[in-house]
């Protein structure tokens, strides 16, 4: 790849993630300081995550695998988020809120494949090229949260400004996807396209397979207690008075490429089921964590609930990844990783949001919420998820070239 090509599909992603860590983690906070929003909104506003990604397909398939290139719509997509992020940044109540973001994850959750599908063409061996690239995604996510930190907006309870830096990326990476290689699409647009392979249904097949079909389960249950943390990590460290909260919580996402390096070599070492069950018993932990610890003597267990984040998502969703694309073989490989995309992100996590939100809500307190007793319970979800895992899951001997 040219250095150039390097440079260019770096900042790409750079900016992609930046604009997401920007507000994506302190909504919560935004939203029930400025409009003092119920669990069940934050509910919704999450939620929108969820039905993008169920949407996201159908945008992919039948628009920008056949008729257009792939860097014009992610251009012309974050050009309009912009637009959409900058009106919900001046919006006085949730109901006017909520429309824009929830018109803008529909057309932000498609650009991530599109950003992946721009990357991967341009490269020849993409075991070997894509993660020093993506690694600068992480690297965008955190310098948000440090730019939020160092500006002092939870504190300051002007968290609008978090959409503003998010508008202001997204025109910026709007303009630039224009200037990117060229990404024509692959498919021919006169080929007739089913439903089936948009949402990568033929790899059902895949579910005969018990142990995938574990898997697929497992899945979809943890991400119920995966919600919890994107939904209400940051506005329950604010309420406990935890300082620039965002800033504190990028120690995950550090802790997410420290891991994601380890991940190859502890996957050599003991395996794939091995790396699942840390993940998943990470996560309980993590829960436990949040629930006994508080911003005075305990705040190391805070601190260290937020590290664990690289170990909670490396070790399971990488990990799974991986052994999708391990069990799909050749033919299913991408209907495979949209399937299990589609489940997680979108039906897993849609469940998730309205558990937690509606979980919350029934823990509200005047000036808060009972965090103690909110967080036990998807500490308990996750190890009944861990009981479950061990006693149905068999181990398998994977052989994986790119590691």
């Amino acid at each position: 790849m040219l250095s150039k090509t390097r440079i260019q599909l770096s900042f790409l992603f750079f900016l992609e993630f930046f604009i997401w860590g920007a507000w994506f983690v302190t909504m919560g906070t935004f939203l029930s300081q400025t409009f003092s929003a119920s669990g069940g909104q934050l509910a919704m506003a999450y939620e929108t995550q969820s039905i993008g990604a169920i949407i996201a397909p159908f945008i992919i398939g039948l628009i920008a695998d056949r008729y257009f290139e792939a860097q014009k719509i992610l251009g012309i997509l974050h050009l309009i988020g912009a637009g959409l992020l900058f009106i919900a940044a001046n919006a006085d109540s949730f109901s006017f809120f909520y429309p824009y973001i929830f018109i803008y994850m529909l057309l932000y959750m498609p650009s991530l494949a599109l950003a992946n599908s721009v990357a991967f063409r341009q490269m020849k061996n993409p075991a070997k090229e894509f993660a020093p690239i993506r690694v600068l995604g992480s690297l965008g996510w955190i310098i948000a949260g440090l730019t939020i930190g160092y500006f002092a907006w939870e504190g300051k309870a002007v968290l609008q400004y978090t959409f503003y830096m998010a508008a202001g990326a997204s025109f910026l990476l709007g303009i630039f996807s224009f200037t990117l290689p060229k990404t024509p699409p692959k498919a021919n647009r006169k080929e007739k396209i089913t439903l089936r392979e948009i949402l990568g249904l033929d790899a059902l097949a895949m579910l005969k397979d018990r142990g995938f079909l574990f898997f697929f389960i497992a899945s979809i249950l943890i991400c119920i207690p995966l919600a919890f943390y994107y939904q209400h990590a940051n506005q329950f460290l604010n309420e406990l008075g935890m300082k620039a909260a965002a800033s504190k919580m990028i120690m995950g996402q550090i802790s997410e490429v420290i891991f994601l390096l380890l991940l190859p070599i502890f996957l050599k070492r003991y395996g794939v089921k091995n790396a699942l069950i840390v993940g998943i018993l990470a996560w309980g932990l993590r829960y436990l964590l949040f629930a006994f610890g508080n911003t005075g003597e305990q705040t190391w267990m805070l601190i260290f609930g937020i590290i664990l984040h690289g170990i909670c998502y490396d070790f399971f969703f990488v990990s799974g990844q991986i052994y999708t694309d391990f069990k799909a073989g050749e033919k299913f490989k991408s209907a495979a990783q949209g399937l299990i995309t589609l489940a997680t992100y979108g039906v897993g996590m849609l469940i998730g949001f309205r558990f937690a939100g509606w979980l919350t809500d029934q823990y509200t307190i005047e000036g808060g919420h009972l965090w103690k007793e909110i967080w036990v319970q998807p500490a308990i979800f996750s190890f009944i998820v861990l009981v479950l895992f061990l006693i149905f899951f068999k181990n398998e001997t994977i052989k994986i070239k790119s590691l």
